[in-house]
């Protein structure tokens, strides 16, 4: 078995293009890592699942139609979609990870509260309910930073539990995973961020 094994490997030195087999001074390390590539490809999960700012549904502007206020924020959960109307017939369109089943919610609200880099304080009954389902201990509360799941902006929709908020996990955009609170990749939330203020209309809908 380990003769069958050695001949294997053998083979693919021998099969490799000469410039992996050997790195010349100089030169730089993408080419001789191609051989380890071929050999211990990556998993199919390894782009998918590293931190990025980026979503992985382009902003973009749009026509649009509706007539609603200019600054207004609509947020259709079933597209998985949040438009920001900038006025004369046209919108910024960005891709939101809404709320999964049991979680969704619609209505009419305003911005509230606007906050860079948030301290999360999850509600009790969400600890208790992840505690009990999946056995996790939840924080009372976690200082704001790269690694908080409300990402780098919030905004605080009314006296409300939701906001609209960043999140370092950009699989997620397009998904219903939430409780409840629309998730932005941090780049697309800092851009709106910069857009609104607090007062601004937020109509929900599925």
């Amino acid at each position: 078995m380990k003769r069958l094994i050695s001949s294997a490997i053998l083979a693919v030195f021998l099969l490799a293009p000469a410039s992996v087999q050997a790195q010349p001074a100089g030169q730089t390390s993408t080419e001789s890592k191609s051989l380890l590539q071929l050999l211990f490809p990556p998993s199919d999960n390894y782009n998918k699942f590293r931190r990025s700012d980026k979503s992985p549904i382009k902003r973009k502007v749009i026509s649009f139609k509706e007539n609603h206020a200019q600054g207004t924020i609509i947020i259709d959960t079933s597209d998985r979609r949040l438009y920001h109307v900038t006025g004369k017939g046209k919108a910024t369109v960005y891709g939101i990870g809404v709320g999964r089943e049991g979680f969704t919610w619609q209505g009419q609200n305003k911005i509230t509260r606007k906050a860079e880099w948030p301290g999360w304080t999850p509600p009790q009954v969400m600890r208790d309910r992840v505690k009990r389902q999946e056995g996790r201990v939840l924080p009372a509360y976690m200082e704001g930073g790269p690694d908080n799941p409300l990402g780098a902006r919030a905004m605080y929709i009314g006296s409300t539990i939701y906001r609209i908020h960043g999140t370092n996990q950009p699989w997620t955009i397009g998904q219903a995973m939430s409780s409840g609170c629309i998730r932005m990749a941090n780049e697309d939330v800092v851009d709106l961020y910069n857009k609104v203020g607090v007062g601004t209309k937020v109509i929900v809908r599925q």
